[in-house]
């Protein structure tokens, strides 16, 4: 598994290590993973241009011993020094030693657009808000050059605590980051600035008890798989019951149902008015048209997707003790009450925009502030709540322990119906007894792996990302 910590736990670490270290040791193998980074990058060292945009705190430091690596190889390297008088002296006293030289930000531009490779070593992991000024037509020339862009640690101007970006941002086409993954390095929109991300083992100690953000590989989803043992019968493996679809909507309620018979349900339930559409598409689905409390016996319910103006039906899956997923229409026809004081497990999964709705503030908002809006909803209902998009975060219920995010998925997951898909998948898990957060995290791996193998490349639609879902599953188990 993947995980990030907050800038207070890793400078703890830092602190630690550091007591235990010579002076000076902890940048130097800093500095060398970044310049194993950099040449790998560059293929070629001898002979390249390279920029180093260097700040006072020790990204500055890092970048300049590691541009002393790389000039010793052969490599042209100049040091932008946006506050000379406060650069790391050492750093750049080896920098000069090996051939490499320093200017400030007068005429650098033009050195920055003739550069192979620039680094960016403005702004330490402390850092708030966007560039400062004087950095601005650094950043941008930067875009304008050709160089590949790497940075230190993280981009500078993005927050590396919440993923959000207030401001100018250098965006980089690799990360190196050191000892671990910091939050804003997985989470959208600062995401989207740190390109590829390599982490470099400098040897901190990390407690587990601190882990802020935390992303589920392979080998993490397969131990959460249910599988079927040979004495199990379609009770054992989870029946999942599917409230969704309207006259206006059908096509949610089969995709639902897609996402739920594809996910290990041992059997589905639909309820609803499209029930001719489910039957005719899957007619293993049991259909009743009676509402959920003469639907028979379930582990678990699926309400919302394509539900129309129906709250009677949401009320009613509400008022069940079995783990509930609200999604699409349910969201908004949910009584926030009536989730906060649900005993049994209940979980959300709001796009954006249905976010906004529930929290009352714009979309705008939640896509700028991903982290701090899943934890908000899971607090104030109560509830796991998966917020869908360019990075899939999910939350447990009270929003106070790690968010998980989703490394898997592609752009062209955002099509009509896929996240129908998704709940079904999600209902199906949750029905098979797993935890909602790991429901939850474990349908958007399978969901965003199968949309990748689906599209490769091209446009897929729902129906794809569903039938694709047993090909993902087989993947993740080996």
């Amino acid at each position: 598994m993947r995980t990030a910590y907050s800038v207070e736990t890793v400078r703890a670490a830092e602190r630690e290590l550091m007591a235990r270290l010579a002076d000076g040791a902890l940048m130097q193998r800093a500095a060398a993973g970044l310049a194993a980074a950099c040449a790998d990058l560059l293929g070629r060292v001898y002979g390249r241009r390279i920029a180093l945009l260097v700040g006072s705190g020790d990204n500055g430091g890092d970048a300049l011993y590691a541009g002393a690596r790389l000039a010793r190889r052969g490599a042209g390297v100049t040091a932008i020094l946006l506050t000379p008088g406060r650069a790391h002296a050492s750093g750049l006293a080896a920098l000069r030693r090996a051939g490499g030289r320093a200017v400030g930000v007068a005429g650098a531009e033009e050195l920055i657009e003739r550069a192979d490779l620039v680094v960016d070593g403005i702004v330490g992991i402390g850092g708030k808000g966007g560039l400062r000024p004087e950095a601005v037509p650094l950043a941008a020339a930067a875009e304008r050059s050709r160089a590949a862009v790497v940075a230190v640690d993280l981009p500078s101007g993005v927050d590396v605590e919440t993923g959000e970006v207030r401001g100018t941002a250098l965006r980089a086409d690799l990360t190196v980051t050191f000892g671990t993954h910091k939050p804003g390095l997985l989470i959208d929109p600062a995401r989207e600035y740190a390109g590829v991300v390599r982490l470099v083992d400098i040897g901190l100690a990390l407690p587990n008890d601190a882990v802020e953000l935390e992303a589920l590989q392979h080998a993490d989803v397969a131990r959460l798989l249910p599988l079927p043992a040979a004495e199990t019968d379609k009770y054992r493996r989870g029946v999942v019951g599917i409230a969704a679809g309207s006259a206006r909507y059908p096509g949610a309620a089969v995709l639902a149902v897609a996402g739920a018979l594809r996910g290990g349900a041992g059997a589905v339930r639909y309820v609803g008015p499209a029930g001719d559409a489910v039957i005719a598409r899957f007619p293993e689905t049991l259909v009743s048209d009676g509402g959920p409390r003469k639907a028979g016996r379930v582990q678990a319910w699926v309400v919302g997707p394509g539900a129309g103006d129906d709250a009677a039906t949401v009320a009613e899956v509400l008022a069940t003790d079995v783990p509930v997923l609200l999604d699409a229409d349910g969201l908004r026809l949910a009584d926030p009450a009536a989730v906060r004081d649900r005993m049994a497990p209940t979980l959300m999964t709001p796009h954006a925009g249905e976010a906004a709705a529930l929290l009352g503030v714009s979309r705008e908002e939640v896509e700028a502030a991903r982290l701090a809006s899943v934890r908000e909803l899971a607090a104030r209902y109560a509830a796991t709540v998966l917020l869908k998009g360019s990075t899939t975060l999910v939350s447990d219920a009270g929003g106070t322990g790690p968010v998980r995010v989703n490394p898997t998925g592609t752009g062209w997951l955002a099509t009509a119906g896929s996240g129908d898909v998704l709940s079904g998948l999600a209902g199906s898990l949750l029905a098979a007894g797993l935890t909602a957060p790991d429901a939850a995290s474990v349908a958007a791996y399978l969901h965003g792996l199968s949309a990748r193998f689906a599209a490769d490349g091209a446009p897929v639609g729902a129906h794809d990302v569903a039938e694709g879902i047993p090909g993902a599953w087989r993947d993740v188990r080996g």
